[in-house]
């Protein structure tokens, strides 16, 4: 008989029982770290299951795939060793609740309208609903808090800014690293608009986003964009405004042309997260902050990032404190789902073990008899992207101290790819990995503060 853990041992309702559920992390961590920060590739060519107690091996040897499928969820068997059994329950016990929540239970008086097929064109079903939803809570907290003007950060192609113009009839204004994402948004915007003006039968003000181009490596510049860009009037935005990123080195003060805004971010990727959270602290004219991060795999580390900037990791004193320090494969390892896992059939999973398998024999094979190849081709394997990404990070870094002109083109950041081993320029806010959790925070005045986490 299966034997999950009991639930709420856990909890952040005061800073002291948070930063006791940080110290059993920690400790956690660190006990069993060599597993960790291990790739599963590693497991097979390092032969790390010699490191995993020899009686857990003998047992989950014998035990059906079924039951191995469940293990990241917290199912233990009675007939497991006691060690093993506490283990995966401790691990279970740390875990963020993540049960899904209806933006109803979260924020009172809100409505989720649906979107049209004009609106709702390039979007998948998944897509469709988190514009939805995100696009109603956003409106409904805009209403509370006083906002005047919603930042989308990472905006994408522009479904979410799109949808709270058109929609709602919020000024908003788009942010993001592509000056190709800017001009989709631009064009699909105005398409939009016909659509819109030519249903509407009285005179109606359809704001089209206004787009900023900037690559955000920190929270002053991100404070500093959305300041500049929002001291316009709120009417029309139909331009495109690229941010100089060389003179931004510290957060504007408080204007009276600055309205009350509120910072939006669907899938706001590695620190880019964390610098809305750091501007939503620091900036007064943020009222509020709903966020949904993706891609924690990407935050920079205090430990191992050799950049200028503020790391991603830790943010917090208690966490510093702790001295916890991640790396690269741990940050991997926490993006896994343990649902992935446990909706799986036994086919699907021997074949995800196969393919685990033949991938790390074909790394031992190629280590062996190419060694050249791996020392001198860093576009194989995940080291190579890790390092194709730093270097793209301190061309752009290189590139915000020596740019002479404000127009930071699009040609610019093509000769930057092409100058980091043609690496993708994804620094933050782009659509590329699993929604994860969406932290809300409303500022207390006007509002009470506000934090959920939903899956």
């Amino acid at each position: 008989m299966a034997a999950t853990p009991a639930s709420g041992a856990y909890s952040c309702e005061t800073a002291e029982r948070t930063r006791e559920w940080m110290e059993a992390l920690a400790y956690f961590l660190r006990r069993h770290r060599p597993l960790l920060e291990a790739h599963v590739v590693n497991f097979f060519k390092g032969r790390l299951w010699e490191l995993v107690d020899a009686e857990w091996m003998e047992c989950l040897r014998r035990e059906p795939v079924e039951s191995l499928l469940k293990l990241p969820s917290g199912c233990v068997q009675e007939h497991w060793p006691a060690t093993l059994r506490e283990f995966v329950l401790t691990a279970r016990s740390l875990v963020i609740p993540r049960e899904q929540k209806a933006p109803q239970s979260l924020v009172s008086d809100i409505h989720v309208a649906p979107i049209g097929t004009v609106l709702a064109q390039g979007m998948n079903s998944k897509k469709k609903h988190e514009i939805e939803n995100l696009a109603a809570v956003v409106h409904a907290i805009a209403k509370k808090c006083g906002a005047k003007t919603v930042v989308d950060v990472g905006s994408g192609q522009g479904y979410l800014a799109q949808s709270l113009s058109f929609e709602y009839q919020l000024p908003v204004v788009a942010i993001d690293a592509s000056s190709h994402h800017a001009s989709v948004t631009i064009a699909r915007a105005e398409r939009i608009k016909k659509h819109y003006a030519a249903k509407c039968v009285e005179k109606q003000l359809l704001m089209v986003p206004r787009t900023v181009t900037c690559h955000v490596l920190s929270s002053d510049t991100l404070a500093a964009v959305t300041l500049d860009a929002c001291k316009d009037d709120h009417g029309e935005h139909v331009r495109e405004t690229k941010a100089s990123t060389k003179k931004i080195t510290q957060i504007q003060e408080p204007t009276q042309g600055s309205p009350p805004l509120i910072l939006a971010g669907l899938h706001a990727c590695g620190d880019l997260s964390v610098n809305m959270l750091r501007v939503f602290v620091s900036c007064e004219q943020v009222k509020a902050l709903v966020s949904v991060g993706c891609c924690y795999n990407l935050l920079s580390e205090d430990s191992n990032e050799g950049t200028d900037t503020c790391p991603g990791f830790p943010m917090s004193k208690a966490a510093k404190l702790s001295e916890l320090v991640l790396g690269k494969s741990i940050r991997d390892l926490a993006c896994q789902s343990a649902e992935r896992w446990r909706n799986l059939t036994m086919d699907i999973a021997v074949q995800n073990f196969d393919v685990h398998a033949f991938r790390a024999a074909f790394q031992m094979v190629l280590e062996k008899y190419f060694p050249e190849v791996s020392r001198l081709s860093p576009s194989i394997g995940r080291q190579g992207k890790a390092l194709r990404r730093q270097r793209l990070r301190k061309v752009v870094e290189s590139q915000m101290t020596t740019e002479k002109s404000d127009d930071f083109s699009c040609s610019t950041l093509k000769e930057q790819n092409k100058n980091a081993n043609d690496v993708d320029s994804v620094i933050y806010g782009v659509d590329t990995g699993q929604m994860t959790s969406i932290i809300m925070h409303v500022k207390s005045s006007p509002c009470s503060k506000i934090s959920h986490y939903l899956d």
